[in-house]
């Protein structure tokens, strides 16, 4: 058993992390330490997703123990050829793809995913909750196995790339697996920003424009 410190951790970093090191082969379980009762239910739908052996230990109102086993029970994903068969059955005139075309074409959907963040805080209600959850959701891009082609900031969001702000690590990390970051001028301009930009380039809105219109999908935080 692996032993992962996550105390004080936030959303999603003790799932990311559990799902990271169970991934591995020789691996047989892991032990998680949080410190909240929701990041218990989180790592329980981990667990119960990928047919593990869940249990936990309640210390103390603010400290949780929680192990997750390989039980070796977990159902074996279907083979993409065996899908493809069934398809087949069910639209026999469907066009079946190959492995590989499949995977060419999960990979060209997120390559042409343009993600637009228009805020330094995620959602409405509390703006220190805000900042945790967007800490949060560009943590989560920098795990994902095919990230975004392009991360879009704006308005407010402009500070997320800005020095001083705690979402500059993750940003750095997008940038290395080739993902294209940057900042409206206008928004730096307005916020007084033009010397603090930390990570990326800064673009005019026509530019931002293009991207938009280019891309296969938008997601707008």
């Amino acid at each position: 058993m692996i032993t992962l410190d996550m105390l004080g951790k936030p959303c999603p970093i003790p799932v990311i992390e559990a799902k990271k090191t169970l991934a591995k082969t020789e691996v047989s379980g892991v032990i998680i330490k949080v410190d909240n009762i929701i990041a218990v239910q989180n790592l329980e739908k981990l667990a119960n997703g990928n047919s593990y052996d869940f249990s936990y230990v309640e210390n103390s109102v603010s400290s949780f123990e929680v192990v997750i086993s390989k039980s070796g029970t977990a159902t074996e994903t279907p083979k993409l050829a065996e899908i493809a068969e069934l398809a087949k059955k069910e639209s026999p005139n469907a066009k079946l793809h190959s492995e590989t075309e499949a995977i060419q074409i999960r990979e060209n959907s997120s390559q042409n995913l343009v993600v637009l963040i228009g805020s330094n805080a995620m959602g409405n209600g509390a703006e220190e909750l805000g900042k945790i959850l967007i800490k949060g959701f560009l943590y989560s891009l920098t795990e994902l196995d095919n990230p975004p082609k392009c991360v879009i900031f704006f308005n407010s969001g402009a500070y997320l790339t800005s020095e001083g702000a705690n979402t500059l690590d993750d940003l750095k990390l997008l940038v290395d697996k080739g993902v294209e970051v940057v900042t409206c001028g206008t928004c730096v301009n307005y916020y007084a920003l033009q010397d603090k930009l930390a990570v990326g380039k800064i673009v005019n809105m026509y530019d931002i424009t293009e991207r938009l219109t280019a891309a296969g999908r938008v997601v707008s935080i």
